[in-house]
């Protein structure tokens, strides 16, 4: 299987930690010049020195944006006019009841989850049109076809994911572009850890305790009865990213540990 990424250049939005993160050093050992994207210059480097840590001969590139505003996005362009990947995987999750959800609740998360991947891919889609080649992968999750009641807003933005995604695979056709979406299940990424950590301490339980209870009430219908992962998200991506996947196309590609039970 073919999936040498040598000679070409990926983009991974909101890559300092986490899933992001992953993704970044598993296209990195696969030989591609990664651009690592974060809000802070600080978290940029550190990303960048942990991926050289797994990576030694990794060819890496930071910029410091925040991919939530039209402003940022044409800040990152300005320095980064060109990529032949694009993952947009950039992404914030909060739970919170309905009724307190207000429209800047709406807006933002609207702005950060959704607008950034159709900002960047807009940009970008010329460029792999003229070249012929190219994949953009959305990281949406599994929230996106089981709205999670705790927070809707995030499900919306993960539902529209797909929705751009499918539609813009239609534009793609007799080309050797690709565009797809990734529904991640629960993942223990950095925020996700902190957030049960923090549930965990409220109720007097263990990680460990809470994650076999967030299972077992939450998430009961998961064959995987755990967190993932980032690195088995980021496995998909980069066979998805790779010449190998060339016929994988339009599709929304479900890396959710069985919590998904209807048949897609």
């Amino acid at each position: 299987m073919n999936i040498d990424l040598i000679g070409k250049t990926a983009l991974v939005s909101g890559s300092t930690a986490g899933i992001g993160l992953a993704i970044a050093t598993e296209l990195a050992g696969l030989g591609a010049t990664v651009v690592v994207n974060g809000r802070t210059d600080a978290r940029v480097g550190e990303a960048i020195a942990q991926i050289q840590r797994d990576v030694p001969n990794a060819k890496l590139r930071g910029i410091a944006a925040d991919l939530s505003s039209a402003l940022g996005c044409q800040g990152l362009l300005s320095v980064a006019p060109d990529v032949d990947i694009l993952v947009n995987n950039l992404g914030i999750f909060e739970p919170k009841p309905f009724e307190e959800i207000t429209d800047m609740d709406w807006l933002r998360f609207f702005e950060t989850n959704v607008m950034s991947g159709v900002r960047l891919s807009r940009a970008y889609l010329p460029g792999m049109r003229e070249r012929k080649w190219g994949r953009i992968v959305f990281i949406s999750s599994e929230s996106a076809v089981q709205i999670p009641s705790e927070m809707i807003h995030y499900g919306m933005t993960k539902t529209a994911q797909l929705a751009v995604a499918r539609g813009l695979a239609e534009t793609t056709v007799n080309t050797a572009i690709t565009v797809n979406s990734i529904l991640a299940g629960p993942t223990a990424s950095e925020g996700v850890q902190a957030f049960v950590g923090s549930l965990a301490r409220q109720r007097g339980m263990t990680a460990e305790e809470f994650e076999q209870e967030f299972f077992k009430s939450a998430r009961p219908s998961s064959l995987l009865q755990r967190f993932i992962v980032p690195s088995e998200i980021a496995a998909m991506v980069a066979f998805v990213c790779s010449p190998a996947a060339s016929a994988v196309n339009g599709a929304a590609l479900r890396v959710e540990g069985g919590v998904v039970r209807a048949v897609l």
